[in-house]
């Protein structure tokens, strides 16, 4: 028989914290992250302010966890494709699916920053993962040397790149890559396509081929 590694208060606190970042999710998708409120959340679960606070000890905190919590789902999404054998389109396609399904976390973690916002540098840590398997992708592509600039640029300043040993060209379409993605996708999920009566869909499938074969 398991050792119980949490006691009932532990667990309570875990569900009641769920709770409160599911409430806030509701809320995002009507009034946005701006107009975020603890308040409205407390008496919607039927709690006051002050017993709220003692889970997440201002707004800031709980838009750090609703930030951790989106990256992750999206980093274990792509790892899943990655897993399963996808290439850099059925990664993209993977990013898609993920943000068509989970729009507000899409839009929290890659849409419009929040006024007055900052994030802890830890959640830099998770966003670093889902950039790592692009990588992936693009280091087992032969992507031939162009000269660029910006490609002499990147191996002067890669400090940031999850593999310092990729080369510099491969680096520079990767992130072609995850800009013409995010492109895309920031566009549609935004409703600026609407009522021009073509298919997303399409057009992102497009953007990533044309990509692809350059």
């Amino acid at each position: 028989m398991g050792t119980e590694t949490t006691g009932p208060r532990e667990r309570y606190r875990a569900q009641v914290r769920a709770e409160i970042k599911q409430r806030a999710w509701e809320q995002l998708a009507t009034t946005g992250v701006s107009a975020l409120s603890l308040k409205a959340i407390a008496e919607q679960l039927g709690m006051s302010g002050p017993a709220l606070y003692r889970y997440f000890a201002s707004r800031d905190e709980l838009i750090t966890a609703l930030i951790r919590d989106a990256y992750r789902s999206l980093a274990d999404a792509l790892r899943a494709a990655a897993d399963a054998g996808a290439d850099i389109a059925g990664l993209a396609r993977a990013v898609r699916a993920w943000a068509l399904d989970e729009p507000q976390r899409y839009l929290l973690i890659y849409g419009t920053p929040v006024p007055g916002y900052h994030a802890p540098d830890d959640t830099t840590a998770i966003s670093g993962e889902i950039m790592a398997t692009v990588l992936d992708g693009y280091r087992r592509r032969d992507v031939p040397p162009s000269g660029r600039r910006f490609e002499t640029h990147l191996d002067a300043h890669r400090g940031w790149a999850a593999d310092p040993t990729l080369p510099a060209a491969a680096l520079r379409q990767a992130l072609a890559f995850w800009t013409r993605v995010h492109g895309v996708l920031s566009l549609e999920l935004a409703g600026h396509f609407a009522g021009m009566g073509f298919d997303p869909g399409l057009l992102f499938d497009d953007e990533i081929d044309d990509l692809l074969r350059h």
